[in-house]
């Protein structure tokens, strides 16, 4: 036998037999090395073809969904209610029109039940009375509950009696209203009933009554055009004297800042109302208001300011105002193009609810030579 023939095994092929089968997946050492991992790992997928990359729609974006959905929900979102047009500026005229007063002013309350209160007020040493009186003394009573309230007030220096009364109708969807006021001479009597009705975008009032002798007719309507935007109008007719008193309104409201949106959201209690300019124009008198209110720092800075003018006669007053809310007190300024100064301090005389709190109010008028001042006393829950 050849000596290759012992050596080297004889093996005999053919070319047309089939491959041999593929050797088996090598194990992973015991502790798993790198060497390892990569030679079990699987083989790379087979490249796919340019037509199959064409048909093919890309995988969607993990947000794509919730995007679609915050997208549809803003587009069918309605405006917000704008309020009560008698509201519309009514943060404005609290900033630039001060309850000043000089003497001393006291007020008790007592609260008789949770629903049930009454007030004493009395005024001394004042000079603001008709009838050249120095002091003056009122007794006010107030029901509250879930669905409005009911007030009267009794004056016997005067012989008047006032009278209000707020009810919720139609299960919340208006507001009935009914005011009150009845003297000892009988002239000055009136009584007006209201109706105020609201949705979601807009909100409207109908008034009638008697007042100076004569039948009062009166609607508006307040409606929110944009997000921002809100216009709305009111019509009155007086019977007294025949006349027919119109004024249409546009409110503009805008943010306070990125700034003052954290300060806001920090603070404690209820957010501030958005800072806006308001345009008012009354048809009868022929006058012009701008109204600006701008939330300077949020539950502590508030500006307002007010623009009233004749385009007729180019007559104008301009007055500006500005709050300060601290700790325990408030402080409120106000000036106007005359160069009245008016101020109020309000102070809490305690860190418990129902803490008495004491005033201090000022007018200084240089241009008629008036100064008024005055303080006043809180005491009650």
């Amino acid at each position: 036998m050849p000596i290759q023939s012992i050596i080297f095994p004889l093996f005999t092929t053919r070319c047309d037999s089939s491959a041999p089968p593929p050797p088996p997946p090598l194990l992973p050492p015991p502790g798993g090395s790198k060497s390892g991992e990569a030679a079990t790992s699987p083989p790379p997928p087979p490249p796919v073809a340019e037509s199959d990359k064409a048909s093919a729609p890309p995988p969607p974006s993990p947000g794509a969904a919730e995007d679609d959905i915050a997208k549809a929900a803003a587009s069918v979102s309605s405006c917000p209610n704008p309020g009560p047009l008698e509201s519309a500026t009514w943060d404005v005229r609290r900033l630039v029109s001060l309850d000043t007063y000089d003497g001393v002013r006291v007020d008790i309350s007592k609260q008789l039940s949770p629903y049930f209160a009454c007030v004493h007020s009395f005024q001394l040493g004042t000079t603001m009375l008709p009838d050249g009186k120095n002091c003056s003394y009122g007794f006010t009573t107030q029901m509250n509950d879930e669905e409005g309230f009911m007030m009267a007030r009794v004056d016997p220096e005067r012989g008047t009696v006032d009278g209000r009364i707020h009810k919720a109708l139609l299960g919340g969807l208006a507001m009935g209203k009914l005011q009150v006021g009845l003297s000892s001479e009988g002239q000055s009597d009136q009584i007006l009933g209201e109706v105020d009705i609201g949705a979601a975008t807009w909100t409207a009032n109908l008034k009638y009554g008697s007042m100076g002798g004569g039948n009062v007719f009166g609607c508006n309507y307040f409606q929110a055009v944009t997000p921002k935007l809100a216009m709305g109008g009111e019509g009155m007719y007086i019977g007294a004297n025949g006349n027919m008193l119109s004024s249409y309104t546009a409110k503009y409201s805008f943010a306070n800042g990125k700034e003052d949106a954290a300060d806001a959201a920090a603070a404690p209690g209820p957010p501030d109302a958005p800072s806006y300019l308001a345009a008012t124009y009354n048809a009868g008198q022929g006058m012009l208001s701008l109204n600006y209110k701008r939330t300077v720092t949020a539950q502590r800075v508030n500006i307002g300011a007010s623009l009233e003018c004749s385009p007729m006669t180019l007559e104008s007053q301009v007055t500006l105002g500005a709050e300060f809310n601290l700790t325990r007190s408030k402080m409120n300024v106000c000036i106007d193009g005359s160069g009245r100064i008016q101020s109020v301090l309000e102070t809490k005389l305690g860190r418990e609810q129902g803490s008495p709190a004491l005033n201090f109010a000022a007018e200084l008028d240089h241009g008629k030579n008036v100064m008024r001042f005055g303080y006043g006393l809180n005491i009650g829950a």
